[in-house]
């Protein structure tokens, strides 16, 4: 058998050369089609970010193509499972809007979720869902739709709104059991499950009441008269679909699932099918009008395709619109471009370069949670999935902590400070890309209001510059 070629010896400045491409290229495009950079162009940049590494590869290192190749296709490998969850969830959101779910969800909470304190009840509701689903995206896609719409009716901006869904979702989901990242960063780091959530507790607990604070404080100075808009927000859902509490039962049988602990892809699918069959008796007139009389053509619509419904309210109308499986499409093919731009630079030898470059200035606890954390980031920007940015962070790091003579629940705990929670603030990212999908806000809107997805690598650093609770290999 032939033996893999060696790792080119890649300066670390030079290797930066491609990742300095792509922001470059996502600015322009961010400025020239703003919310539609989705549609292409930003798929464009990544692909022509990846020939630049792989160009630089080929010419200037000598990197075979078969090398760059087997490293792109590795990535692609990892990515199938987050592509079927991607389609599920596409036909999670169009079969609980059509049925009657979301606009029954949004039709109650708008009379029982307080306007004053809508941001801090989003985001805590947000974490309870999450911490028992173990997802982030399945929160997003099932509840968060739905407090979107609520937010909307209460006058909040949609980056404020998204924010708090966010911030609750991936609190959540990082100290979830049934997390599968949860399960990944503690299996990097050779550290019992159980053992590395009570050791996240330090830094996110902290984090994740600054985030509830700033959401209580936003909630209750919100001054907006929301009540004639919430009053137009009822009469448009009334008008339109049947609303009635039984239609709950899908997301509470979907919460029964999540509670037997069975994968996310079938708990999804489960779910858009019983929806679909409560669509069939609970909202006859409107499977009539999708699929223009043929109830079984309005069915499979509602699953793939875009839908759109006149209730008399342009704000309304564009909230109950759906896209259905096919929407996801220009995502999978973002995630697909990510996973080759992520592939062409480990081929090509940069980012194990850029990452040994950081750990070279690496003294002690401090620089060593910093450089980590820095590197959970640069891996979710530079690779484009979460799941890529974890496994990186952690194998890289593994063998420094122990050398430094650090239990490896420090490393596990600094790569989910970094490379879980910061995916999401990526435009390109997987979970940039899917949660500003299913949200229908650009990720650059709602950003600046992630506040838990902020802080939690500032208090990482934080609590090890203190060295609170941070203990020795030889330490009891």
């Amino acid at each position: 058998m032939e033996s893999p070629a060696p790792m080119p010896r890649v300066h670390w400045t030079v290797a930066l050369i491609p990742l300095a491409v792509l922001v470059a290229l996502q600015v322009v495009v961010i400025r020239e089609f703003g919310s539609d950079a989705l549609d292409g162009a930003s798929q464009t940049a990544l692909l022509f970010a990846a020939a630049v590494a792989v160009a630089m590869g080929m010419i200037f290192y000598k990197v075979p193509w078969s090398s760059i190749d087997s490293a792109i296709g590795q990535n692609i490998k990892t990515i199938g499972p987050a592509i079927l969850i991607l389609f599920f969830i596409g036909a999670v959101s169009g079969s609980w809007m059509m049925s009657g779910v979301v606009p029954t969800m949004i039709y109650y909470g708008m009379q029982i979720v307080s306007p004053s304190v809508f941001l801090f009840v989003a985001c805590l509701i947000s974490a309870l869902v999450s911490l028992v689903t173990g997802s982030s995206w399945t929160t997003v896609a099932t509840i968060g739709i739905a407090l979107m719409g609520i937010g909307t009716a209460h006058g909040y901006s949609v980056g404020w709104t998204a924010g708090a869904i966010i911030s609750g979702s991936y609190f959540g989901d990082k100290i979830s059991p049934l997390s599968d990242t949860t399960v990944l960063a503690s299996s990097v780091g050779e550290v019992p499950l159980f053992k590395h959530i009570r050791y996240m507790l330090i830094t996110t607990v902290p984090s994740f009441s600054i985030a509830l604070l700033i959401f209580l404080v936003a909630s209750l100075c919100h001054t907006t008269d929301s009540g004639i808009q919430a009053d137009l927000f009822a009469e448009g859902l009334q008008s339109v679909f049947v609303i009635s509490p039984w239609l709950l039962l899908v997301p509470v049988a979907t919460g029964v699932l999540i509670a037997m602990r069975l994968p996310a892809a079938i708990v999804l699918f489960l779910s858009a099918l019983m929806a679909g069959i409560v669509m069939l008796f609970a909202q006859p007139d409107i499977v009539a009008h999708v699929g223009e009389g043929d109830n079984f053509r309005g069915l499979m619509l509602t699953y793939c395709s875009s839908t759109s419904i006149d209730t008399g309210n342009e704000v309304l109308s564009s909230l109950v619109q759906t896209r259905g499986m096919r929407g996801m499409l220009s995502t999978v093919f973002l995630i697909f471009c990510a996973a080759a731009f992520g592939g062409a630079l480990t081929g090509a030898g940069m980012i194990q370069s850029i990452t040994s470059a950081l750990a070279k200035g690496i003294s002690g606890r401090r620089s060593l949670v910093s450089t980590t954390v820095a590197t959970g980031l640069f891996a979710n920007m530079a690779t484009g999935d979460q799941y890529l940015s974890i496994v990186l962070t952690g194998n890289i790091y593994k063998k420094l902590y122990k050398e430094k003579g650090f239990e490896g629940r420090l490393l596990s705990r600094s790569t989910e400070d970094s490379a879980t929670v910061t995916s999401v603030l990526v435009p390109w990212n997987t979970c940039g890309m899917t949660q500003s999908l299913v949200l229908k806000v650009p990720t650059i809107e709602y950003l600046p209001y992630c506040f838990f997805n902020i802080v939690s690598p500032l208090m990482s650093i934080f609590i090890a510059m203190l060295g609170y609770k941070i203990f020795r290999t030889q330490e009891k």
